[in-house]
C-alpha cells in the first residue's frame, strides 16, 4: 500500500507454529487480499460476492449478505466468537440467581428431551470439564418441577415459574452454570457444541447439515488482558481502532473496539482481517505506551507510515478449511497433499530433519565453527 499499489491478492503458502488439529495444520494455503481506501463493508461485500461466485452450486446455495454479529453478542448468546448457527439451543442468562458482583452470572442452556437423550456418563464428562464454574444439571418433570440436587433448596412454585420462563417441556434438560461471566459463557458455549454433536451422533437430527451458516463477527476488543493483567493485542498490534474509540486509546485502551472482522462458517473460522493503522503517531503510541514494546525493530514500518501511507485493510481466507467444510471432511488433512503429522513432520519427505555434512557441502552452507 505504501508502494502505491491500490490493491492486490496472492495465493499464499503459510506456516504457523501451531499444533495439528482436525481443522488446523501448521502448513496451509490462503487467499490474501489487501486494498487501499477501503472500509469494513467494502471488504465484506467483496468476499461475499467472491465466495458466492466460486462456490459449487451442488454444494449448497450461498445467500448474501451474510449474517453479522458483534463480538459481545456472540459471546453473550453463544459463548464463542465462532458460533455455529445451524442449530438452536435456548440460552438464558441471569435466570435464577442474584449476586452483588456485576460480573457474576447464572446462565442456563436447555437441551430438548435431554433428560432421556443425554446419558449420565455424558453429563459426568461435562461436569469434569468445569473449572471455575459451578455446574448443575436439572431434569424437568411432567409437572415442570425439577429432579436435581438443587431442587430441595428452591420451592415448587419457583421451579415451575423458572421452567416456564425457560420455555421448557417435560423431559428437557436444563444445564445451569454459575460463575464469572467469561468462563461461564465459554463453558456453556463449548457445552452447547458438545451436546449438539453428541445428539447428532446418536441419530437426533439437530444440526441442519444441509445449511451453510456464514456469519461475520465484528467489533472485537482491540486489547485483552493476559493472566498478569497486562494488555495485549487481541489480534495484532497493527489493527485500527474504531474511529469513535480513538480517544479511548489514550485514556482507557481496554475499552477500545477494533476494526477487526472474522468470517465464520458452520462454527469454524474461515477468514479474518482488519482495517490497519495508517497513522504513524498512533501506531507508535500503541506499541510503546499501550503494549510496552520496543518499536525499534518496526522503525521501517513507522517510517513508511510517516511517508503518507493511505488508509487500507485486508483479509485472508483459509482455502484448505473452506474445502474441508465444502467436501464434508472430518479432517482438514483430507484436502491437503502431504499433510503434516502431529509433530509437524512431512512423512513423505521426512522434513524437517538435520542436514548431513554432504548436504551442507552441496548447498554451500558453511559449518558454524566454535569460537576460539
Amino acid at each position: 500500500m505504501v508502494g502505491m499499489f491500490d490493491r492486490y491478492f496472492q495465493i499464499a503458502r503459510c506456516y504457523r507454529n501451531e499444533g495439528t488439529k482436525a481443522d488446523r495444520q501448521p502448513e496451509f494455503t490462503q487467499v490474501d487480499i489487501e486494498l487501499s481506501f477501503t472500509t469494513v463493508k467494502d471488504i465484506q461485500n467483496l468476499i461475499e460476492k467472491l465466495i458466492k461466485y466460486s462456490w459449487p452450486p451442488e454444494k449448497g446455495d450461498i445467500k448474501i449478505p451474510f449474517t453479522c454479529l458483534k463480538y459481545d453478542d456472540a459471546i453473550h448468546y453463544y459463548g464463542t466468537d465462532k458460533p455455529d448457527l445451524r442449530y438452536e439451543m435456548k440460552w438464558f442468562e441471569n435466570c435464577c440467581t442474584s449476586n452483588s458482583d456485576p460480573d457474576f452470572i447464572s446462565s442456563c442452556l436447555v437441551i430438548p428431551h435431554g433428560s432421556k437423550l443425554l446419558k449420565n456418563r455424558e453429563i459426568r464428562d461435562i461436569q469434569k470439564s468445569t473449572e471455575s464454574v459451578a455446574f448443575i444439571p436439572i431434569s424437568v418433570k411432567d409437572d415442570f418441577t425439577w429432579s436435581s440436587s438443587i431442587s430441595k433448596h428452591i420451592n415448587v412454585e419457583t421451579q415451575q415459574n423458572i421452567s416456564q420462563k425457560l420455555i421448557c417441556a417435560p423431559g428437557d434438560l436444563i444445564l445451569l452454570a454459575i460463575g464469572k461471566s467469561m468462563p461461564t459463557r465459554t463453558f456453556l458455549g463449548k457445552t452447547r457444541v458438545r451436546c449438539a454433536e453428541y445428539l447428532q451422533s446418536i441419530g437426533v437430527d439437530i444440526i441442519r447439515s444441509n445449511i451453510l451458516s456464514f456469519v461475520w463477527i465484528t467489533d472485537f476488543p482491540l486489547f485483552l488482558q493476559n493472566e498478569d493483567g497486562i494488555l495485549e493485542s487481541a489480534h495484532h498490534p497493527f489493527t485500527a481502532p474504531h474511529a469513535e474509540d480513538i480517544d479511548l486509546i489514550y485514556s482507557n485502551p481496554s475499552k477500545a473496539r477494533s476494526l477487526h472482522y472474522d468470517l465464520v462458517l458452520n462454527g469454524q473460522e474461515i477468514g479474518g482481517g482488519s482495517i490497519r493503522i495508517h497513522d504513524a503517531n498512533l501506531q507508535k503510541f500503541i506499541l510503546e505506551d499501550v503494549l510496552k514494546e520496543d518499536p525499534t525493530d518496526l522503525q521501517h514500518l513507522l517510517d513508511a507510515l510517516h511517508s503518507g501511507c493511505p488508509p487500507h485493510g485486508g483479509i485472508a481466507l483459509g482455502i484448505d478449511r473452506m474445502l474441508a467444510i465444502m467436501c464434508g471432511c472430518q479432517s482438514i488433512t483430507e484436502v491437503i497433499a502431504f499433510p503434516k503429522s502431529l509433530d509437524g513432520k512431512d512423512l513423505m519427505s521426512g522434513a524437517p530433519c538435520s542436514l548431513s555434512s554432504q548436504d551442507k557441502v552441496l548447498y554451500h552452507i558453511e559449518p558454524i565453527l566454535p569460537k576460539q
